[in-house]
Protein backbone atom coordinates (compact mmCIF):
# COMPACT_ATOMS: atom_id res chain seq x y z
CA UNK A 1 0.00 0.00 0.00
CA UNK A 2 2.85 2.41 0.83
CA UNK A 3 4.48 1.75 -2.54
CA UNK A 4 1.14 2.34 -4.26
CA UNK A 5 0.68 5.70 -2.51
CA UNK A 6 4.19 6.76 -3.53
CA UNK A 7 3.19 6.56 -7.17
CA UNK A 8 2.12 9.94 -8.44
CA UNK A 9 -0.61 8.55 -10.68
CA UNK A 10 -2.13 6.39 -7.92
CA UNK A 11 -1.88 9.23 -5.42
CA UNK A 12 -3.72 11.64 -7.72
CA UNK A 13 -6.36 9.04 -8.51
CA UNK A 14 -7.00 8.74 -4.77
CA UNK A 15 -7.09 12.53 -4.39
CA UNK A 16 -9.62 12.78 -7.24
CA UNK A 17 -11.87 10.10 -5.76
CA UNK A 18 -11.70 11.68 -2.31
CA UNK A 19 -12.47 15.13 -3.73
CA UNK A 20 -15.47 13.82 -5.70
CA UNK A 21 -16.75 12.01 -2.59
CA UNK A 22 -16.44 15.10 -0.37
CA UNK A 23 -18.16 17.33 -2.93
CA UNK A 24 -20.91 14.75 -3.35
CA UNK A 25 -21.56 14.57 0.40
CA UNK A 26 -21.60 18.37 0.69
CA UNK A 27 -24.05 18.68 -2.21
CA UNK A 28 -26.37 16.05 -0.76
CA UNK A 29 -26.47 18.02 2.49
CA UNK A 30 -26.82 21.57 1.19
CA UNK A 31 -27.76 21.60 -2.53
CA UNK A 32 -31.46 21.62 -3.38
CA UNK A 33 -32.77 18.41 -4.93
CA UNK A 34 -33.53 19.68 -8.50
CA UNK A 35 -30.05 21.20 -8.80
CA UNK A 36 -28.49 18.07 -7.29
CA UNK A 37 -30.21 15.88 -9.88
CA UNK A 38 -28.99 18.16 -12.69
CA UNK A 39 -25.39 18.10 -11.44
CA UNK A 40 -25.47 14.31 -10.98
CA UNK A 41 -26.91 13.78 -14.48
CA UNK A 42 -24.42 16.21 -16.03
CA UNK A 43 -21.48 14.54 -14.30
CA UNK A 44 -22.65 11.04 -15.29
CA UNK A 45 -23.38 12.04 -18.91
CA UNK A 46 -20.03 13.77 -19.33
CA UNK A 47 -18.11 10.74 -18.10
CA UNK A 48 -20.17 8.33 -20.20
CA UNK A 49 -19.39 10.29 -23.37
CA UNK A 50 -15.70 10.59 -22.39
CA UNK A 51 -15.42 6.82 -21.84
CA UNK A 52 -17.11 6.17 -25.20
CA UNK A 53 -14.62 8.56 -26.80
CA UNK A 54 -11.77 6.46 -25.38
CA UNK A 55 -13.30 3.26 -26.79
CA UNK A 56 -14.05 4.72 -30.23
CA UNK A 57 -10.64 6.38 -30.44
CA UNK A 58 -8.89 3.10 -29.67
CA UNK A 59 -10.93 1.18 -32.26
CA UNK A 60 -10.56 3.82 -34.97
CA UNK A 61 -6.84 4.28 -34.39
CA UNK A 62 -6.17 0.54 -34.35
CA UNK A 63 -8.15 -0.04 -37.53
CA UNK A 64 -6.62 2.85 -39.47
CA UNK A 65 -3.08 2.09 -38.26
CA UNK A 66 -3.34 -1.49 -39.51
CA UNK A 67 -4.93 -0.37 -42.77
CA UNK A 68 -2.16 2.16 -43.41
CA UNK A 69 0.52 -0.41 -42.56
CA UNK A 70 -0.73 -3.10 -44.92
CA UNK A 71 -1.67 -0.67 -47.69
CA UNK A 72 1.78 0.92 -47.47
CA UNK A 73 3.35 -2.50 -48.01
CA UNK A 74 1.15 -3.29 -51.02
CA UNK A 75 2.03 -2.83 -54.64
CA UNK A 76 -0.85 -0.49 -55.44
CA UNK A 77 -0.16 2.79 -53.66
CA UNK A 78 -3.42 4.47 -54.62
CA UNK A 79 -5.52 3.26 -51.64
CA UNK A 80 -2.72 4.23 -49.26
CA UNK A 81 -2.48 7.72 -50.74
CA UNK A 82 -6.26 8.21 -50.64
CA UNK A 83 -6.48 7.10 -47.02
CA UNK A 84 -3.53 9.31 -46.06
CA UNK A 85 -5.17 12.26 -47.83
CA UNK A 86 -8.43 11.67 -45.93
CA UNK A 87 -6.61 11.58 -42.59
CA UNK A 88 -4.63 14.72 -43.41
CA UNK A 89 -7.87 16.44 -44.40
CA UNK A 90 -9.36 15.65 -41.00
CA UNK A 91 -6.09 16.71 -39.35
CA UNK A 92 -6.31 20.13 -41.04
CA UNK A 93 -9.69 20.89 -39.44
CA UNK A 94 -9.44 22.50 -35.98
CA UNK A 95 -10.74 20.06 -33.40
CA UNK A 96 -13.16 22.43 -31.74
CA UNK A 97 -14.68 23.43 -35.10
CA UNK A 98 -15.10 19.87 -36.35
CA UNK A 99 -16.62 18.68 -33.07
CA UNK A 100 -18.94 21.69 -33.00
CA UNK A 101 -20.35 20.80 -36.43
CA UNK A 102 -20.72 17.19 -35.29
CA UNK A 103 -22.68 18.26 -32.22
CA UNK A 104 -24.89 20.54 -34.30
CA UNK A 105 -25.61 17.64 -36.67
CA UNK A 106 -26.55 15.30 -33.80
CA UNK A 107 -28.65 18.07 -32.24
CA UNK A 108 -30.53 18.54 -35.51
CA UNK A 109 -31.22 14.80 -35.80
CA UNK A 110 -32.54 14.65 -32.23
CA UNK A 111 -34.71 17.74 -32.69
CA UNK A 112 -36.14 16.26 -35.91
CA UNK A 113 -37.07 13.08 -34.06
CA UNK A 114 -34.73 10.71 -35.91
CA UNK A 115 -32.79 9.88 -32.73
CA UNK A 116 -34.41 9.29 -29.35
CA UNK A 117 -32.28 6.74 -27.52
CA UNK A 118 -29.83 8.30 -25.01
CA UNK A 119 -27.34 5.52 -25.75
CA UNK A 120 -27.36 6.38 -29.46
CA UNK A 121 -27.09 10.10 -28.71
CA UNK A 122 -24.09 9.55 -26.45
CA UNK A 123 -22.49 7.25 -29.02
CA UNK A 124 -22.87 9.78 -31.84
CA UNK A 125 -21.52 12.61 -29.67
CA UNK A 126 -18.55 10.46 -28.67
CA UNK A 127 -17.95 9.52 -32.30
CA UNK A 128 -17.97 13.21 -33.27
CA UNK A 129 -15.17 13.83 -30.78
CA UNK A 130 -13.25 10.66 -31.65
CA UNK A 131 -13.08 11.55 -35.34
CA UNK A 132 -10.95 14.58 -34.51
CA UNK A 133 -8.88 12.98 -31.75
CA UNK A 134 -7.93 9.53 -33.00
CA UNK A 135 -5.37 10.67 -35.62
CA UNK A 136 -2.76 11.38 -32.94
CA UNK A 137 -3.35 7.85 -31.70
CA UNK A 138 -2.80 6.52 -35.24
CA UNK A 139 0.56 8.32 -35.31
CA UNK A 140 1.55 6.68 -32.02
CA UNK A 141 0.66 3.18 -33.19
CA UNK A 142 2.45 3.62 -36.49
CA UNK A 143 5.56 4.91 -34.70
CA UNK A 144 5.57 1.85 -32.44
CA UNK A 145 5.15 -0.50 -35.39
CA UNK A 146 7.89 1.25 -37.40
CA UNK A 147 10.25 1.14 -34.40
CA UNK A 148 9.92 -2.60 -33.84
CA UNK A 149 10.07 -3.37 -37.55
CA UNK A 150 13.70 -2.24 -37.47
CA UNK A 151 14.59 -4.79 -34.79
CA UNK A 152 15.84 -8.31 -35.49
CA UNK A 153 12.99 -10.08 -33.71
CA UNK A 154 10.46 -8.84 -36.29
CA UNK A 155 12.22 -10.46 -39.24
CA UNK A 156 13.00 -13.53 -37.16
CA UNK A 157 9.37 -14.12 -36.32
CA UNK A 158 8.33 -13.55 -39.92
CA UNK A 159 10.92 -16.10 -41.08
CA UNK A 160 9.51 -18.60 -38.58
CA UNK A 161 6.17 -18.36 -40.36
CA UNK A 162 4.29 -16.23 -37.85
CA UNK A 163 1.73 -14.04 -39.58
CA UNK A 164 2.46 -10.34 -39.80
CA UNK A 165 -0.91 -9.53 -38.27
CA UNK A 166 -0.11 -11.54 -35.13
CA UNK A 167 3.35 -10.01 -34.82
CA UNK A 168 1.92 -6.47 -35.03
CA UNK A 169 -1.16 -6.95 -32.87
CA UNK A 170 0.22 -9.24 -30.18
CA UNK A 171 4.00 -8.90 -30.04
CA UNK A 172 4.31 -5.20 -30.90
CA UNK A 173 1.10 -3.45 -29.83
CA UNK A 174 0.08 -5.67 -26.91
CA UNK A 175 3.28 -7.01 -25.38
CA UNK A 176 5.59 -4.06 -26.06
CA UNK A 177 3.31 -1.03 -26.46
CA UNK A 178 0.32 -1.41 -24.14
CA UNK A 179 1.90 0.93 -21.57
CA UNK A 180 2.25 3.65 -24.19
CA UNK A 181 -1.28 2.97 -25.42
CA UNK A 182 -2.78 3.17 -21.92
CA UNK A 183 -0.94 6.42 -21.21
CA UNK A 184 -2.32 7.87 -24.44
CA UNK A 185 -5.83 6.71 -23.54
CA UNK A 186 -5.62 8.58 -20.23
CA UNK A 187 -4.74 11.74 -22.13
CA UNK A 188 -7.57 11.10 -24.59
CA UNK A 189 -10.00 10.82 -21.67
CA UNK A 190 -8.94 14.23 -20.35
CA UNK A 191 -9.07 15.77 -23.83
CA UNK A 192 -12.56 14.33 -24.34
CA UNK A 193 -13.85 15.98 -21.16
CA UNK A 194 -12.26 19.32 -22.07
CA UNK A 195 -13.53 19.32 -25.67
CA UNK A 196 -16.97 18.11 -24.65
CA UNK A 197 -17.40 20.80 -22.00
CA UNK A 198 -16.10 23.48 -24.37
CA UNK A 199 -18.45 22.54 -27.22
CA UNK A 200 -21.42 22.08 -24.89
CA UNK A 201 -20.78 25.51 -23.40
CA UNK A 202 -20.55 27.10 -26.87
CA UNK A 203 -23.78 25.46 -28.01
CA UNK A 204 -25.60 26.32 -24.80
CA UNK A 205 -24.55 29.97 -25.02
CA UNK A 206 -25.25 30.23 -28.74
CA UNK A 207 -28.67 28.57 -28.58
CA UNK A 208 -31.62 29.20 -26.32
CA UNK A 209 -31.96 27.12 -23.16
CA UNK A 210 -35.16 25.50 -24.41
CA UNK A 211 -33.58 24.28 -27.63
CA UNK A 212 -30.54 22.89 -25.83
CA UNK A 213 -32.57 21.03 -23.22
CA UNK A 214 -34.65 19.38 -25.94
CA UNK A 215 -31.80 18.35 -28.21
CA UNK A 216 -28.83 17.26 -26.10
CA UNK A 217 -28.64 15.69 -22.62
CA UNK A 218 -27.27 17.81 -19.80
CA UNK A 219 -23.50 17.78 -19.34
CA UNK A 220 -21.11 19.75 -17.16
CA UNK A 221 -20.47 22.12 -20.07
CA UNK A 222 -24.15 22.87 -20.62
CA UNK A 223 -24.71 23.28 -16.86
CA UNK A 224 -21.95 25.89 -16.76
CA UNK A 225 -23.84 27.89 -19.39
CA UNK A 226 -27.06 28.07 -17.33
CA UNK A 227 -27.89 31.45 -15.91
CA UNK A 228 -27.84 30.09 -12.35
CA UNK A 229 -24.32 28.75 -12.78
CA UNK A 230 -23.14 32.00 -14.35
CA UNK A 231 -24.45 33.96 -11.38
CA UNK A 232 -22.81 31.51 -8.99
CA UNK A 233 -19.45 31.88 -10.73
CA UNK A 234 -19.77 35.68 -10.83
CA UNK A 235 -20.29 35.54 -7.08
CA UNK A 236 -16.68 34.34 -6.78
CA UNK A 237 -15.51 37.61 -8.33
CA UNK A 238 -17.79 39.55 -6.00
CA UNK A 239 -16.15 37.76 -3.06
CA UNK A 240 -12.73 39.11 -4.06
CA UNK A 241 -13.89 42.65 -3.27
CA UNK A 242 -16.21 41.62 -0.43
CA UNK A 243 -14.41 38.86 1.53
CA UNK A 244 -17.18 38.68 4.11
CA UNK A 245 -19.45 37.19 1.45
CA UNK A 246 -17.21 34.10 1.03
CA UNK A 247 -19.25 31.97 3.42
CA UNK A 248 -22.32 32.28 1.20
CA UNK A 249 -20.57 30.70 -1.78
CA UNK A 250 -20.79 27.19 -0.34
CA UNK A 251 -24.51 27.44 0.42
CA UNK A 252 -26.24 29.97 -1.87
CA UNK A 253 -24.08 29.47 -4.99
CA UNK A 254 -23.35 25.78 -4.67
CA UNK A 255 -24.51 24.56 -8.09
CA UNK A 256 -22.21 26.71 -10.24
CA UNK A 257 -19.36 26.28 -7.79
CA UNK A 258 -19.77 22.49 -7.85
CA UNK A 259 -19.84 22.23 -11.66
CA UNK A 260 -16.84 24.53 -12.11
CA UNK A 261 -14.91 22.62 -9.45
CA UNK A 262 -15.72 19.24 -10.98
CA UNK A 263 -14.51 20.34 -14.42
CA UNK A 264 -11.29 21.99 -13.26
CA UNK A 265 -10.44 19.41 -10.60
CA UNK A 266 -11.06 16.48 -12.96
CA UNK A 267 -8.92 17.95 -15.74
CA UNK A 268 -6.11 18.73 -13.30
CA UNK A 269 -6.28 15.22 -11.83
CA UNK A 270 -6.22 13.53 -15.25
CA UNK A 271 -3.19 15.65 -16.18
CA UNK A 272 -1.27 14.58 -13.08
CA UNK A 273 -2.36 10.95 -13.44
CA UNK A 274 -1.09 10.84 -17.03
CA UNK A 275 2.20 12.52 -16.08
CA UNK A 276 2.66 10.24 -13.08
CA UNK A 277 1.99 7.16 -15.18
CA UNK A 278 4.52 8.34 -17.78
CA UNK A 279 7.14 9.02 -15.09
CA UNK A 280 6.59 5.66 -13.41
CA UNK A 281 7.09 3.77 -16.66
CA UNK A 282 9.76 6.19 -17.95
CA UNK A 283 7.91 6.93 -21.17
Amino acid sequence: MKQLLKRKDSRWLGIWLAGILLVGIWDVLFLNRPALLQVTAGFFNTFCVALLVVVFTLLLAWGFALALHFLDAGRNRTPYMLLTFALNLIRSIPQIVGILFGYVGVSALVEAGFIRSPVLIFSLLALSISLFVFIEFVDLLRERIAHFQKLDFYNAMRVCGISEGRVINFDILWKNSRIHILNKLISVFGAAIFLQCSVDFIISVGLSTDVNSVTLPATMGSLLAKIDSKQDILAIGYTLTHPAYAGNLFFEHLMGLTVAFLVVFTLMSVYHIANGYAERHRL
